[in-house]
Formats: C-alpha cells, sequence, structure tokens
C-alpha cells in the first residue's frame, strides 16, 4: 500500500470469479475506467450523470487496489469483472467516444471521505431490478435532469462528508510487501505501519498485545504482538512478518477496519505519515546515519577488508567507502547505497558476532548493543544489562534516577534513559538504540575504571557521538 493513494499506470482484472480458473488482463488503468463506464452506463444519459457514475465506478477500483484486497487473499490481480462483488469489465468491447474523452479526464480523479485517505469503497446498482446502500444509476440519471451537478449527485447518495480528490498523481504499483522478512530489531515504515495495523486488530482481538509505542522499531512487544497474531490466524507462530503474514494481517486490518465498505472507519493522515527513510546514501544524516556507523565500526574489528568510520551521524565519503566495503565483502551490488538488503546484510553481520558474546551482566564488563532498540514495554536480558548499567552511572550522576532491576522496561527505566540522553546531550527519546547503548557503556567503563569528570568536563559533555 503505497503512503497515499496513487493513479496506478495499469489494473490486472480476473475474468470471472476470484475462486473460478480465468484468465487475467491487464491493461492500462485509463482503458479501464472507459471499459466500465461503457460497459455499465449509457453513453446517451445527461454528462453530469456519466461523471458522477463514473467518478463511483474510478473509486470502487482503487479502494481495490489501494486495500490490496485481493492480494491479501492470496490472488494475483486486484479486480474481478464479476458485477456480484465488483463492476462489469468485457474484454474486447467497444469503447463510446464520449465515455473515452470523460474517462481521459477523470480517470484520475476519486472519491474519499472527509477525513479519510483510502479511496471510498462507491458502491452502486442499476436502481430498478436491484437497489443498495450507493449510487442509484438510473436514480443519477433523474437527479441529473433535474440539475444536479455531479458533486450534488454524489453527495445525495454518499452523502454531505465526501471530498473529491482532483488530478492525483499517477506511479507504477508493486506489492507492499516489504522486500525483506520484518523481525527483532528491524527499523523502518513498514514496521511501523505493521505495528498500527496490528494494535487496531487487537481491539477486535483482544489477546494481541497492544504494542507500547508504535515507532517503526521492531522490538520484543512488536514480536509477541506478530507471533500471538499468528497462532490466532493458524500461521507459522515464528514472530517473522513474510509475505504471508504481513497480506494476512493487511486481509484482518481491512476487516475490522471495514475499508472495503461505504461505512469505512477510514485511514487517518497520521496512519499513513512515514517517520524513517528507507535508504540511506551520502549527504544523509542522522541518527539513522548513526545506527548505521556504529554497525560498520564494529564490524571492521573483525573485518579486515571493512575500514572503520566516525559515528557522527553524518554520511560522508568515508562512510560512503564503508558501505561499499561492506557491499563488497557480503558480495552484494557495491553502490555505496544502503537499501533494505544492504542494511539487512550488515546487520545480519553484526548479529552474528554478537550472538555469540553472553548477554549477563558481570561487573565491569560492557555488552555491545543486541541489535534490537529497546524501549517502554520491552522484556529481555538486555534490558537487565541496561538497568544495571544505568544504576552504576546514578551512584555518579544523580540527576539519572536508579531502578530496579527486573529485565523489564517500564515508566522508570524509561526515565532514566532520559535523563541519561540529557545528561550527555543525546537526542532525548526514551529509547536504546545502538547510540545511547553505546554511550551508557563508554561512561560506564569509564567510571567502572576509575574516572571521574576532570576539570572541564560537566553534565552535557557530547559521548560516543
Amino acid at each position: 500500500m503505497p503512503n497515499t493513494p496513487t493513479i496506478p499506470e495499469s489494473i490486472t482484472v480476473h475474468l470471472g470469479r476470484p475462486e473460478e480458473n480465468a484468465r487475467n488482463v491487464t491493461l492500462p488503468f485509463l482503458d479501464y475506467v472507459a471499459n466500465v463506464a461503457s460497459s455499465e452506463i449509457y453513453p446517451t444519459w445527461p454528462e453530469n450523470a456519466i461523471r458522477a457514475n463514473m467518478l463511483a465506478q474510478i473509486s470502487f477500483a482503487l479502494n481495490r487496489i489501494y486495500t490490496e484486497y485481493y492480494p491479501a487473499r492470496g490472488y494475483d490481480f486486484d479486480i474481478t469483472n464479476s458485477t456480484s462483488i465488483d463492476q462489469s469489465f468485457v474484454e474486447g468491447r467497444d469503447i463510446f467516444e464520449n465515455i473515452r474523452e470523460l474517462a481521459g479526464e477523470l480517470f484520475n480523479d476519486y472519491i474519499v471521505r472527509r477525513g479519510n485517505q483510502e479511496p471510498l469503497l462507491a458502491s452502486y446498482c442499476d436502481g430498478r431490478r436491484v437497489t443498495c446502500n450507493g449510487l442509484s444509476q438510473w436514480g443519477s440519471v433523474e437527479l441529473a435532469e433535474q440539475g444536479y451537478t455531479p458533486y450534488g449527485i454524489l453527495t445525495y447518495y454518499y452523502g454531505d462528508d465526501i471530498d473529491l480528490v482532483r488530478n492525483a498523481p499517477i506511479a507504477n504499483t508493486t506489492e507492499s510487501a516489504p522486500v525483506v522478512p520484518l523481525r527483532l530489531g528491524a527499523v523502518n515504515d513498514d514496521v511501523r505501519v505493521i505495528q498500527l495495523r496490528l494494535n487496531r486488530i487487537s481491539k477486535n482481538y483482544p489477546s494481541i498485545p497492544k504494542i507500547v509505542e508504535v515507532d517503526g522499531i521492531f522490538g520484543t512487544d512488536t514480536e509477541a504482538a506478530v507471533r500471538r497474531f499468528q497462532e490466532i490466524f493458524g500461521l507459522a507462530a515464528d514472530g517473522v512478518v513474510g509475505k504471508a503474514t504481513w497480506y494476512y494481517i493487511r486481509r484482518i486490518y481491512n476487516a475490522v477496519k471495514r475499508l472495503n465498505d461505504l461505512a469505512s472507519e477510514g485511514v487517518t493522515l497520521e496512519e499513513i505519515t512515514g517517520q524513517y527513510p528507507g535508504v540511506l546514501r551520502e549527504g544523509d544524516s542522522g541518527i539513522g546515519v548513526a545506527n548505521l556507523q556504529y554497525y560498520l565500526n564494529y564490524l571492521s574489528g573483525y573485518y579486515s577488508t571493512v575500514r572503520p568510520v566516525t559515528i557522527d551521524g553524518v554520511f560522508g565519503p568515508t562512510t560512503r567507502a564503508a558501505v561499499l566495503d561492506a557491499q563488497n565483502t557480503f558480495g552484494l551490488v557495491a553502490d555505496g547505497i544502503v537499501g533494505a538488503v544492504t542494511w539487512e546484510a550488515i546487520y545480519d553481520a553484526y548479529l552474528g558476532i554478537i550472538t555469540t558474546i553472553p548477554r549477563t551482566f558481570t561487573e565491569g564488563v560492557s555488552i555491545p548493543f543486541g541489535g534490537v532498540v529497546l524501549r517502554q514495554g520491552a522484556e529481555s536480558e538486555d534490558v537487565r544489562l541496561l538497568q544495571e548499567y544505568l544504576n552504576y552511572i546514578a551512584a555518579t550522576y544523580t540527576a539519572i534516577p536508579t531502578v530496579s532491576v527486573t529485565g523489564y522496561f517500564g515508566p522508570r527505566t524509561r526515565e532514566a534513559v532520559i535523563a541519561f540522553q540529557e545528561q550527555f546531550s543525546l537526542p532525548v527519546s526514551g529509547t536504546v538504540g545502538a547510540i545511547t547503548w553505546n554511550a551508557i557503556t563508554d561512561v560506564y567503563e569509564d567510571l567502572f575504571q576509575g574516572a571521574t569528570r576532570g576539570e572541564g568536563q560537566a553534565p552535557g559533555t557530547t559521548i560516543g557521538g
């Protein structure tokens, strides 16, 4: 699913009911719109009625595409030509000239419910042989003859709280399932999408645990929610979101939100606003780059073919060179750009090293970052380690509160993390990723080895980049 609806360059139509063994036909979306209109309505109708009907037909098809209604059920098409569930499409039929002209004008316009983002499932029927809750095709003719505008006709049937989106962008559409399966430690927008959907699904299936923070970080609470979802719906309960789990979550999310219904709960702008870049390249900066540099720097101690980098959060020439080193080392396309595949290779190599290190607290010994961002709601041995380190640091830096060493990341642990981040001029998030973990272990080591704040070193000194 794209972040915001776009008009597909093409659409794939199944020539029969979904379960029937029938051919698929792929054609330009504009041609599809003209075909459906020529099959569903009469070219002699008043133009305002034709326009209203075509906007309903376009919105219906776009709803199917945007919600991935059929891919979420395991099918390889976007819509069917079965009029009992979709709309009429007749392969090879003649297209009426006035319909073709209007299709060229309207094919990238559609209806939305005000405040929602998804195209409205603008259901309709002929209004004579069949009646429905949506638009009456013959009724739209009567309204047009009474002087109703296309928008007036649509609001008559769908309500006053609809808007028309005009000239929506046109783009190639691809399946939304991530190329790399989502698992513990992943950090990206796809994780955030899954978190949002699982939290909404959990309202209807309360045994799915809530994910405390919808932040795009695949932590232990996200893994627990995924695993429980898989158990409920008979999927392999491995806590990993591959293609099958991704689309099953999509299918259930559509159902509980009623996105394929006139009475849709709706997708809000908040739900589709991204927080993380999908790709890191030279010129980028920020915490994502700093995390990448942390992993590369750690790998450089084990792979002579990967050069060390400074962890400064700026993707400059040296970081690009280290990325190229890693890509060449792991047999990837060497372009210096960190996409999902490169990130996964670097991350997996890092995990391959640190998983050999026991994750238990030993006084005076600091353990490298475990690869999974820790935040409120997490429960693990790494949280226990974090709490031990924070308590040791708190004995010197009294602005940092002590915490109970339970292995559970609760509000008190979050307060201690925030206090540490404020003390040492780190981005204040209340979560512990590679950079905050590195800073905590650096301070811990300094204090354990007898280092104290020397002259000129005061709270606020930047630690660990």
